[in-house]
């Protein structure tokens, strides 16, 4: 059968799985982790879990078998992240910032670096090692690959015989500090290779170890929601790399890197949003089956509030089978098919921050203090639109150079067919 939603016997042991470590190991925390004021020790506080996570087998479920990893599929990970982001959404991040850090390398890294860098994290029993994906100057990331010299990305490395001397200031490098705020294990770093080039020409992604001197962890940012995730500022200065920690090659070649790496866990964050979205739903109508608000009957009689539990599971649905299609659409073509992946981050995100404004509003002011989960869910969701690549600044832009490139054609993504692009 060419189209088929059923999931497999392992699919659906791998759901079962995922939603039992999520109740045994995340729910009790979830509250905790939300309500510690500073935001390293919330972080810290998360430090069992995803040891947790790692004896499980989570934490090398995206590094290919071939480098002993358990080489799950990207909808494999979608259904065991949804059951986990249902319960708390900062401890899968932790686990997919770590494999975004490590997209470069897997996507387009020859075997030699694949040989030298993923094994540490195959073999990685205990959850000590945390990857980061350096992307965002302390200027920004929505005009990263602009091609005027004097804007764009200004992290540069510059070649100095055998070895790349970087320098540059980034910020929200989600994992950026690892656990003793010493830096990463390891990062992958966007630059520039000549500062005098345009993105076409110098923009790259360097692999970096993160015990190098010149690595410094400088801020850990407080936010409003992902409490326990951490987001620091890391400065790279005269940090010294051999040449062949360049994956790819500098300009387009950098900029696929960049782009593939970003389409994977944009297809992935639309799993983290039908999680939390789930999460508001199963809320709202355990609240509407209870509650009679001082009226005859529970809330959910009344024609209003059915009707507001119906557009909800509507959104869940569409979100859940666009994140599947998406998945499927970019493994099967290769990554070339990045297309449904960004549309499932926009509209994923952007349904997920209504979908839980919407549970609140059928609970009422109650949703609004921490008597419930869902200030802590409105909370979590409104980041979803603004972090790895903001819809406004990166995302939408994407999607619109795609209608631009020759041969793009409507259909392209509902056939399956790759696109007639690299």
């Amino acid at each position: 059968m060419a189209i088929d939603f059923t999931l497999t016997n392992a699919q659906r042991d791998l759901q079962s799985n995922a939603r039992a470590f999520a109740e045994r190991m995340l729910a009790p925390i979830a509250s905790k982790l939300d309500r510690i004021l500073d935001p390293w020790e919330s972080f810290l506080a998360s430090r069992e879990a995803y040891r947790e996570m790692a004896r499980a087998g989570f934490t090398k479920c995206f590094i290919p078998t071939e480098f002993s990893g358990l080489g799950f599929s990207m909808i494999d990970i979608a259904i065991a992240a949804e059951e986990l982001t249902r319960i708390d959404v900062n401890v899968p991040t932790t686990l997919l910032a770590t494999g975004l850090g490590l997209q470069p390398i897997i996507q387009r890294g020859t075997s030699e670096q694949k040989r030298r860098f993923l094994p540490d994290f195959v073999n990685d029993n205990d959850g000590n090692l945390l990857a980061a994906f350096a992307f965002t100057d302390v200027g920004g990331g929505a005009n990263y690959d602009s091609n005027e010299p004097s804007t764009g990305i200004q992290t540069i490395a510059r070649r100095e015989g055998d070895q790349w001397v970087i320098n540059g200031q980034k910020h929200y490098t989600t994992n950026g500090t690892g656990w003793d705020k010493t830096g990463a294990h390891l990062y992958t770093v966007v630059c520039r290779t000549d500062r005098n080039q345009p993105a076409d020409e110098s923009l790259a992604v360097i692999a970096v170890p993160g015990n190098l001197p010149g690595v410094e962890v400088v801020d850990v940012y407080d936010k409003l929601g992902h409490r326990a995730t951490v987001t620091p500022a890391v400065n790279f200065q005269n940090v010294r790399v051999p040449v062949d920690n360049l994956i790819g090659r500098p300009g387009i070649e950098g900029k696929r890197v960049i782009a593939g790496a970003f389409s994977w866990t944009a297809a992935l964050i639309g799993a983290a949003c039908v999680g939390v979205m789930r999460a508001a739903f199963e809320f709202a109508l355990e609240f509407a089956r209870r509650e009679r608000r001082l009226g005859a009957v529970p809330v959910i009689e009344h024609q209003n509030v059915g009707f507001m539990l119906a557009d909800i599971k509507i959104r869940i649905e569409e979100a859940r089978y666009l994140t599947w299609k998406a998945c499927h659409y970019l493994e099967s073509t290769g990554g070339r098919g990045d297309e449904l992946a960004i549309m499932t981050k926009v509209r994923c995100s952007e349904l997920a921050v209504e979908t839980v404004y919407d549970a609140m509003r059928l609970v009422g002011v109650e949703s609004y203090t921490k008597f419930t989960p869902l200030e802590r869910l409105m909370r979590d969701a409104m980041v979803f639109p603004l972090y790895d690549g903001g819809n406004q600044g990166v995302r939408r832009r994407q999607l619109h150079e795609i209608f631009m490139k020759p041969g793009y054609h409507s259909m392209l993504a509902a056939t399956g067919e790759a696109p007639p692009w690299e």
